[in-house]
């Protein structure tokens, strides 16, 4: 009989220490994935500040896609934290890390052939432009949601930018702390002068041009 006691569990620690994980490499491609859907995967990120309208924008986007036949999702600060980023908090350094998680699901989705809708603030340039570096050429496309400052505080019913400048919410993008506004958006829109509608109408076309949608 074969001595069992040489034998190691495939459980423990020691099995684990002994051998190297590997990822393998999937049999089925992202353009494999793709050749099953009407669409290629893709990313559109739209950016802004608090109250510019990038989650109504975001949902209505979606609706639209999805109307359409395009298998799509939608990302945003509810479903991520309630899930995946319950453990970050507020600080730079947090909310750096959200926009790396939150790339990296989007990523796999892209990859899936999803056609993935990211609404974030995502105030920093450097974060941003490494998150797009993540992508391939024509899959990530980033939407500058440019409304006004002071619309964005006209917008705001829960009150927090009377908040951040009553000094009660402390880096507060766009009052306490800076928002780096995009130098080179595949899109730039302005909620604050046309209708959601029409503004979500204006993405869609473009993204229709750019990645024959």
């Amino acid at each position: 009989m074969p001595n069992n006691n040489n034998r190691r569990d495939s459980t423990s620690g020691d099995m684990h220490s002994a051998i190297p994980l590997e990822s393998p490499a999937s049999l089925v491609t992202a353009a494999m994935r793709c050749a099953i859907k009407p669409h290629a995967g893709q990313c559109i990120w739209l950016t802004g500040l608090s109250g510019a309208g990038k989650s109504t924008l975001a949902n209505e986007l979606e609706w639209q896609l999805n109307q359409t036949g395009r298998h799509t999702y939608l990302l945003d600060g509810d479903n991520i934290r309630r899930g995946l980023c319950h453990d970050l908090g507020m600080s730079s350094q947090d909310r750096r890390e959200n926009i790396r998680r939150v790339g990296e699901v989007a990523k796999l989705m892209v990859d899936a052939g999803l056609i993935v809708i990211a609404a974030f603030i995502s105030p920093s340039q450097t974060d941003r432009d490494e998150l797009k570096a993540r992508f391939n050429s024509g899959e990530f496309f980033e939407v500058y949601v440019d409304t006004p400052l002071g619309v964005c505080e006209q917008r705001d019913v829960k009150g927090l930018y009377k908040k951040a400048r009553n000094g009660e919410i402390k880096d507060f993008t766009g009052i306490s702390a800076p928002y780096d506004a995009p130098t080179a958006p595949d899109i730039r829109v302005d909620t604050s002068n046309q209708a959601v509608q029409n503004t979500v109408s204006e993405i869609y076309q473009h993204l229709r041009f750019e990645a024959d949608l």
